[in-house]
């Protein structure tokens, strides 16, 4: 796997393109609290909680792992149960059979790999069932403060084509765009504060450019530019 890039100092950005720093100013402003939504108390709570968000809300996760969390503290607690149980207890989030046994199976690499507790570099998370890069960055950043990689979702995806930093489609390529970007020390925070632009503003199919404070400056801005 090609190593991504670790540096600090910004790349250059196509002349077109919206500025980093301002959008860096621009949304600490707007979104000076921004963080990752699902809610946890331990490393292992916020992994099985990104696996149960697949294709559910974040809104409904958290109703779920409200009692879920209660019943499930360790990793040996989920893979202590049948599975049936445990679909019935995430039933609500959507694909319910495919997530449990999902959530098992990374308990049970977690109890034979890692004692049951969650790893904290990327390499050995990635190795998790179920646990892709986006998933480990998001571990890494909210439940034990490592900043390695920027995470990317799809509303990050699709902000950063359109503010010009990057010509890809593809994740991991984005990503390592990104990073060369953008200052190491804003990785985590302007991933959040892009995602909550993304679900408020800059939508997928009609984005809201009248509302959006940097649409005089990015170059996918359906506004006419300002004379």
């Amino acid at each position: 796997m090609e190593e991504m890039p670790q540096k600090t100092v910004p790349a250059a950005l196509p002349v077109d393109a919206l500025p980093i720093q301002f959008t860096i100013d621009e949304f600490e402003q707007l979104y000076p609290t921004a963080r990752y939504d699902l809610n946890f108390s331990t490393p292992l709570d916020l992994l099985v909680a990104a696996q149960l968000a697949a294709q559910c809300t974040d809104k409904r996760v958290n109703s779920v792992t409200r009692q879920l969390f209660q019943k499930y503290r360790v990793a040996e607690d989920y893979v202590a149960v049948p599975v049936e149980e445990l679909e019935e207890d995430v039933k609500l989030t959507g694909f319910y059979r495919k997530k449990a046994r999902q959530i098992q199976a990374a308990c049970q690499y977690l109890l034979l790999v890692h004692q049951g507790e969650v790893p904290q570099t990327i390499e050995e998370l990635v190795k998790v069932p179920g646990v892709a890069r986006k998933t480990a960055n998001v571990i890494l950043g909210s439940a034990f403060g490592i900043v390695d990689g920027f995470i990317i979702d799809t509303h990050v995806g699709r902000l950063a084509k359109r503010f010009g930093w990057t010509q890809q489609d593809d994740p991991v390529k984005v990503e390592r765009e990104l990073m060369r970007l953008v200052p190491r020390e804003h990785w985590l925070s302007l991933a959040h504060r892009m995602i909550y632009h993304g679900r408020a503003v800059c939508v997928a199919r009609k984005p809201h450019c009248e509302q959006c404070t940097l649409a005089q400056l990015c170059p996918a801005s359906s506004l006419p530019p300002t004379p």
